[in-house]
């Protein structure tokens, strides 16, 4: 399903005015002279890089800039869903936590349970928080609601994010022709594997990385494949629910696709095992053809290949065609949200969300990506060129992770280290991901009845996903399992609180 965009006021250039006005200008005011208290917000979030030093030139700006004293508490990516739940089984909750799916079970469990603080009545009608409202997609509040209530401040996120990456050097390498439809990248695959691309003399090159278990099946990758079958699209049953995705017969298409994959010696024969680090690390040296992720990796990933490969080059693919749809999976309009604490007081409740307000800015949401003028960045034609330090510092870790930023639809296209003309192309190369793209609607609609019931069978339908696709069950079982979980009475319920929840969330 499309969503649409909207037009944001506000350019990187802003960012070339930004470090000097905005650090004499702070956001209080208060007369001149005047020490301004700091506020102190505890977070819990996830770090996908090395955890950053919070007294570095990049985080000591953002803290001063903003009168805050952050007690960050950095959770790698890979392990972070983990500790999450454990958190909150604890009771011990941090002041702010970051959520990266808002429909997670242990999270809507203790949203009901009257964990975190119902933000409904603070934002009332935005307008003590217009930046909230006018910097955020213009349906994301509706998005993020449970049972009618706001609970959680949306990540602003652009829906251009994931790409389908490709060796470009090794298709050129092999006179191999880019793929337009899956069957095309399954021929094409198949022959690199099996052609020594990186001429080593051994039959060593992975077709496609998979990492993760099913629920996050090739993480950033399985959602694009999934919408070329039409499986991000509705899919109602027979009474009118609508089917979870996992459980669709687009999704069977998909498992049936990826044992062909496996069979042909193309798909990592370990891909239920792998995890992102380790997909990462096997793609940058050099070992794999293709791997999904965001499109503004590709400078960085074919930079680190190229230290091993000189030729290196690494793409996106354009649109592919499958049964149902186009290779192409756009990223929900916000990454998770930030749930408070009800243990924090209610003053501190509305510190906070001042925070959040002014911080969602394309001012710094620019700083998110650059930093500084003449410390993390330069500016060449126009553009932010990050320096080195700004490689260490920005790159590492930018303070999207503790805040929302605003709705921009190219930030997870650009690359701040990669030149203007390399940036231009690559917008260019995606444009068209908006037009053909889908979004998984289930990332947003939630069923009280699927967060009570999943848990018990999610582990058995990884297992028995991961045998179809390594061919240690037929697909007639697991196509029988499947059916035997959709005649669940239980399952049937909860098709129907998707279908009323999407109806309200997505009105025609």
């Amino acid at each position: 399903m499309k969503l649409k965009s909207k037009k944001l006021l506000g350019s990187v250039m802003l960012i070339a005015v930004a470090a000097t006005v905005l650090s004499g200008c702070g956001s209080s005011n208060k007369k001149e002279g005047e020490q301004e208290e700091k506020l102190k917000i505890q977070f819990m979030v996830p770090s996908y890089a090395d955890v950053p030093n919070m007294n570095d030139e990049y985080w000591s700006h953002f803290q001063k800039k903003n009168a805050v004293e952050l007690d960050i508490e950095w959770i790698p990516s890979g392990d972070y869903d983990t500790k999450f739940d454990l958190v909150l089984s604890s009771g011990n909750i941090p002041e702010v936590i970051v959520a990266n799916n808002i429909t997670r079970p242990t999270l809507q469990n203790a949203v009901k349970q009257g964990a975190f603080w119902d933000l409904t009545p603070f934002l009332d009608d935005f307008k003590q928080y217009p930046n909230l409202k006018n910097n955020s997609f213009e349906a994301v509040w509706d998005y993020v609601k449970t049972d009618n209530k706001v609970f959680g401040i949306p990540r602003n996120r652009p829906q251009i994010d994931i790409g389908i990456k490709m060796r470009k050097d090794w298709l050129d390498k092999l006179n191999l022709q880019v793929p337009t439809t899956l069957e095309e990248y399954r021929t094409v695959l198949k022959t690199i594997v099996e052609g020594d691309p990186d001429g080593n003399n051994r039959n060593d090159t992975i077709g496609l990385i998979g990492h993760g278990t099913m629920s996050s099946f090739f993480s950033d990758s399985d959602g694009s494949f999934l919408a070329a079958f039409g499986g991000l699209d509705p899919i109602y049953d027979d009474h009118g629910g609508i089917i979870n995705k996992f459980l669709t017969p687009n999704y069977t298409d998909l498992i049936r696709y990826f044992r062909q994959l496996y069979e042909d010696g193309i798909l990592a024969q370990d891909f239920s095992v792998v995890k992102q680090t380790q997909a990462e690390e096997i793609f940058t040296t050099g070992r794999a053809a293709s791997y999904g992720r965001n499109v503004w990796r590709d400078f960085t990933f074919e930079q680190s290949i190229q230290k091993v490969q000189p030729e290196a080059e690494v793409i996106s693919l354009p649109p592919m065609k499958g049964p149902g749809g186009s290779s192409v999976q756009l990223s929900v309009p916000f990454s998770g949200a930030f749930y408070i604490s009800k243990k924090v007081s209610e003053e501190k409740v509305k510190q906070i969300l001042q925070f959040f307000e002014r911080t969602t800015t394309m001012e710094e949401t620019d700083y998110n990506y650059y930093g500084l003028q003449d410390i993390h960045h330069t500016l060449a034609d126009g553009q932010p060129q990050l320096t080195e330090l700004g490689k260490q510092q920005v790159t590492a870790n930018g303070t999207g992770a503790i805040f929302p930023l605003a709705y921009n639809n190219k930030m997870k296209v650009v690359n701040p280290a990669a030149p203007k003309s390399y940036n231009d192309a690559k917008e260019q190369s995606v444009a068209n991901y908006a037009e053909v793209g889908r979004i998984d609607f289930f990332a947003i609609i939630n069923s009280d009845t699927w967060t009570s019931i999943w848990p018990k069978y999610q582990s058995d339908w990884q297992s028995m996903a991961v045998k179809a696709i390594a061919g240690q069950i037929t697909m007639e079982e697991y196509e029988a399992y499947i059916k035997q979980l959709n005649e669940n009475p239980e399952f049937q319920e909860a098709y129907q609180q998707f279908a009323a929840d999407y109806s309200m969330k997505f009105p025609k």
